[in-house]
């Protein structure tokens, strides 16, 4: 079976949220059998940083909108991107 891989952009409500503890938040609240891979924090303009992650699934798993909806019921989240999705 096929793996998909997904890059999201998760924008935070406001510049004072700690994105270290969010990462954390969002690790213990994604669906299971999706692996977190690379994460790395964005600069995005005045003060406000972003993060942009890789997680990984099953292709039978479907796409990524029950991993949008449990990221952006997460407080501290503003806004969850899909920037790319493909095979692995």
């Amino acid at each position: 079976m096929a793996r998909v891989i997904m890059t999201l952009k998760i924008m935070p409500e406001d510049v004072d949220v700690d994105l270290d503890a969010l990462l954390d938040k969002i690790k213990e609240n994604i669906p299971e059998g999706t692996d977190v891979r690379a994460t790395e924090i964005v600069p995005i303009a005045f003060g406000l940083k972003a993060l942009r992650m890789n997680v990984a699934r099953e292709e039978s798993m479907g796409g990524p909108d029950d991993i949008e909806e449990a990221i952006s019921a997460l407080d501290g989240v503003a806004q969850v991107e899909v920037e790319r999705v493909s095979r692995m």
